[in-house]
């Protein structure tokens, strides 16, 4: 314990450094996408509009792409699986193409019609597609907003709020870097996942925090490392549970398996950012105050 104190001590400015420099190297790579993609983030169709097609077949989903891709605007396609058979049930496929066309061209590929009992079709409007993210992006502003607003009325103190703040940012920043990386196309459930990921992020930075401003006993060192006992415990904790739920849904459920891959990846970089970015910050304005 105490000679990784001493350590910690040497080198908590140099791993500080480095959180800086990824978070740097973050912004640029957004920047970068931003440039070629016109947005941070690839969408679905439920973020861009377009057609939502189930249907309730056993089909070759890559045979079915590669011969379709032409016709159909834009497809993605993704089979559902029986959880414990693992015997495809259904197959999803997403294009720009309106309904109408839509089934025209897959009815003429499958060779039989495509009814209400075996298939669905949704259809989602590009304005109301466009209007739904941007208040979905609003409401991600205003809870980061309101969170800043909270954590400066608990701690009424500038240097320590900021860290929690910019922690919090960095693990929104990093995750979206990741998911871009990944291509995954965001649905608006996706976005949500980023609003959840608002309320982990901060949980543990706020109990770092208030251990080492509003506790006096023990060292700085032996409140860091009480914090990050308890904090750590919280975080696998929560990660474990969200890596298991992945595991089950992803068969069966495009909605939480994007949900719970963003909260998975916002809560490795959570564990980074908390006991690395915050903790140098406030070691430093802590030593500072001395």
């Amino acid at each position: 314990m105490e000679s990784l104190s001493k350590l910690h001590n040497k080198y908590y400015k140099h791993l500080l450094l480095f959180s800086v420099l990824l978070l740097v190297s973050s912004f640029v790579y957004l920047g970068f996408f931003y440039s070629q993609n016109n947005d941070f983030i690839y969408k679905d169709i439920s973020l861009t509009g377009g057609t939502t097609v189930t249907i309730t077949d056993n089909i070759d989903a890559v045979k079915l792409k590669e011969d379709l891709n032409n016709k159909l605007e834009e497809m993605n396609t993704r089979e559902i699986y029986d959880l414990i058979t693992k015997e495809q049930k259904a197959l999803i496929i997403e294009t720009k193409t309106d309904g109408e066309t839509a089934k025209l061209i897959l009815e003429e590929y499958l060779g039989y019609e495509l009814t209400s009992e075996n298939s669905s079709f949704e259809f989602t409007g590009s304005t109301l597609s466009e209007n739904f993210y941007k208040q979905l992006l609003i409401a991600i502003l205003f809870a980061f907003v309101f969170m800043g607003i909270i954590v400066f009325i608990l701690f009424r103190t500038f240097v320590p709020s900021v860290a929690v703040i910019i922690s919090a940012f960095a693990d929104i920043i990093m995750t979206l870097v990741v998911v871009d990386l990944f291509g995954i196309k965001m649905s608006s459930a996706g976005i949500v996942a980023f609003l959840m990921l608002i309320g982990y992020s901060v949980d543990t930075d706020i109990l770092l925090t208030t251990r080492l401003l509003k506790r006096s006993e023990g060292s700085l060192n032996q409140r860091i490392h009480g914090a990050f006992k308890t904090g750590m415990t919280m975080t696998l904790t929560s990660l474990m549970a969200v890596l298991v739920a992945l595991l089950i849904v992803q068969s069966f459920s495009i909605v939480l398996t994007q949900i719970f891959t963003i909260l998975s990846i916002g809560l490795i970089f959570d564990m980074f950012n908390t006991w690395i970015t915050n903790v140098s910050i406030l070691k430093w304005y802590m030593e500072t105050k001395k």
